[in-house]
């Protein structure tokens, strides 16, 4: 690499939008070298964004361009940066995407510059989809900085569907609800303590109950599902334990005792 090439060279970090993930650490690369690196976690048959950002080194001009290759499986679906200065382009089958300078004064220095990618829905999750690519080059078509993007194939977030919220509930509520099929799922409390744990079927059913009493008052829940060294998590419910309601009190089996 030649001295105007390694002053040019970029890191562009990646975050998972949709999915809440945060950039890995990037391959090493040679002592005064600069690599382009992305991170994103994208759970099957979703979308996920690939934002890439924070270009150092002299201003490329208009015509330089960054590139995303999609990983084997995934394709790139859109480029939906809204900034004025740059142009970008899809290719008809979803192998490539682009951003080009056509106003900017000084491109690639601010904001972000996002990729969505799409995941196939028969994706396994926990798998690290091989191939993704950045590219960035001036307006010859010369690379100035290249590197690679990790995608890799995430879970759906669980769904905990019992207890229901805001109905008193007796000290060992039963949960259910439905996961990715064969996903270790966990139900913790608002400390983070947890409640009961089960197996997802074939057919992403699990249940799971207490096999301790849960302190009396208010409460809540989230189930998280974990397989193959990914995890998602559903949405926090609320419920309250021991209550007294006008038509009785809560027992601690969950029956609802006559009003004396």
């Amino acid at each position: 690499m030649n001295r105007s090439s390694r002053t040019a060279a970029a890191v562009l970090t990646a975050a998972g939008i949709l999915t809440g993930g945060w950039p890995a650490a990037p391959p090493s690369a040679a002592a005064g070298e600069r690599v382009l690196w992305g991170s994103v976690t994208i759970p099957p048959g979703r979308d996920g964004i690939v934002e890439a950002a924070g270009l150092s080194g002299p201003a490329l001009g208009f015509g330089s361009s960054l590139t995303l290759t999609a990983p084997a499986g995934a394709r790139v679906t859109a480029v939906p940066l809204t900034t004025a200065g740059y142009r970008g382009e899809v290719a008809a089958d979803g192998r490539t995407a682009a951003y080009t300078a056509v106003s900017a004064e000084s491109p690639w220095r601010t904001g972000t510059f996002p990729f969505v990618l799409a995941v196939p829905a028969d994706a396994v999750p926990g798998t690290r989809l091989e191939g993704c690519a950045m590219r960035l080059a001036d307006a010859e078509g010369v690379t100035r900085a290249g590197g690679a993007c990790q995608v890799t194939v995430g879970l759906p977030s669980p769904v905990l569907s019992r207890p229901e919220s805001g109905v008193p509930l007796g000290y060992r509520p039963a949960a259910s609800g439905t996961a990715y099929p064969r996903a270790q799922v966990t139900v913790a409390d608002q400390d983070g303590n947890e409640v009961c744990a089960d197996t997802a079927g074939a057919d992403g059913s699990w249940s799971c109950a207490p096999g301790r009493d849960l302190p009396a008052g208010a409460n809540r829940l989230q189930a998280t599902a974990t397989l193959n060294g990914v995890s998602a998590a559903s949405e926090q419910i609320q419920i309250t334990v021991g209550a007294v309601t006008p038509e009785g009190a809560v027992t601690p089996e969950g029956a609802t005792a006559p009003p004396r």
